[in-house]
Formats: structure tokens, sequence, C-alpha cells
């Protein structure tokens, strides 16, 4: 009789246990993690406030804000279009498209970010090349990159034997081309036409030696009367 009488206080005490660690969460007597048991959602535009007190939160980034949470992404974290080119558009959906897109790209002989800031442009096109392209294409667009030398990877063709523009390098850079992937989810639009930038003018200037030629000449040849 004891036995039983232990068995039925054991199983009733047992019982009681689990019923009550399986209440209801918002009458928990002790939560060690608020925010998991009472998410506060914040409106981006809402004034801060501390979800477990009166106070107002002083978060100095939130009072500069004017209170709002919606703050701009610290510098570089996310990938934003400061520079204002909008004329991105879908992957082509097939051969045809690619191929017709590409050829147009060919028409596009000038960059649409500002132009009084080539020269910084260039200069960061360089940057984003040697650290994102140079590996496969080589730091002189020669097409022997680090991968290429250590037999990896072959193929890639050398800046200076392609018929290319910048328009033609900013599509690839979007779309891919043969065996090289689209790199639209690596750079940001503008940092794209930076380093078409930077190709066109590290590694295709055929013109310019000619006419610093001529320049040079006509130089001599006044300089003789």
């Amino acid at each position: 009789m004891k036995k039983n009488v232990l068995k039925i206080t054991a199983i009733l005490g047992l019982t009681t246990v689990l019923l009550n660690s399986c209440g209801p969460k918002e009458n928990t007597p002790l939560v060690y993690f608020p925010d998991m048991y009472f998410p506060v959602a914040y409106d981006p535009l809402m004034k801060a406030e501390d979800a477990y007190s009166d106070h107002e939160n002083e978060i100095p980034a939130f009072v500069k804000n004017n209170g709002a949470t919606g703050l701009s992404p610290v510098e570089g974290t996310v990938s934003q279009n400061k520079d204002g080119v909008f004329e991105e558009s879908l992957l082509p959906k097939n051969v045809d498209e690619y191929n017709a897109g590409y050829d147009a790209s060919k028409t596009v002989t000038v960059s649409p970010l500002n132009p009084a800031n080539t020269a910084k442009d260039i200069e960061r096109g360089k940057m984003l090349f040697d650290r994102t392209c140079a590996a496969c294409h080589g730091t002189g667009g020669d097409g022997q990159g680090s991968i290429v030398q250590s037999g990896a990877y072959s193929g890639v063709p050398n800046y200076a034997d392609r018929e290319i523009t910048v328009g033609s390098v900013h599509y690839v850079l979007t779309n891919g081309r043969n065996s090289m992937g689209s790199y639209a989810g690596q750079l940001n639009p503008g940092d794209r036409w930076r380093v078409a930038m930077y190709v066109m003018s590290a590694f295709k200037k055929a013109a310019a030696p000619a006419a610093t030629a001529e320049a040079t000449t006509e130089t001599t040849t006044e300089t003789k009367k």
C-alpha cells in the first residue's frame, strides 16, 4: 500500500512540475533572455525607447538622427548606389539577349560617372582591379595572374589583344562572359564603371603614344626653326 501511495505521489509531483514548466511564456517567473520572449520591433522612423523601462534611450547615434532608429549603414558594410547609376537591368534571359546587349555595350565609350572625378575614379578602379580581377587578369592586364601562373586556370585573354570599350568591360563585369561569371554581387554599379575605366586607361592606350609622338615631332621642328 505504501509503495502505491509513493508511486502516485511521485507521478502527481512530476506532472505538476511538467505542467508548470510548459505553461504560457508570458507568465514565466524568471526570464534570462527577455528579448527572446518579448522582442521589440522598431519602426525605422520612430524614436527609440528602452524596452524595459520608461526613460528614453539616449544612444548617441539615435540622438544625432533626431531619435530615429533607421540609421545609415556603416561605410563599407552595405553596397549603396551613391553614384546615381540606375541603368542596371535584369540579367539576360538567353544567349540572344546576352549577345545583343554585349554588341550594344561596345558602342558605349564614355562612363556615366561625373567626368570631373575621372582621376579619382580611375585610381579607385585600379585598387578594385588589383583586389578583384588581377588574380586572373594579372596586374598588367596580360591574362597572367597568379591563378593562371599556378596552372589552375588558363585561357584568360590579354586586354591588349581585345576589341573592347569601357561599356563592354562594364557589361562583362555585370553579366559575365564565357568562363567569367558576373561580378555584380561583388562590385556596385559605380565601381564596375571605375574598374572598366581603369582597364581602358591602363591597358588600351594604343592611340596615346602616337599622339605623343606627333606632338614631340612638332615641338622639335618648331625648336629647330
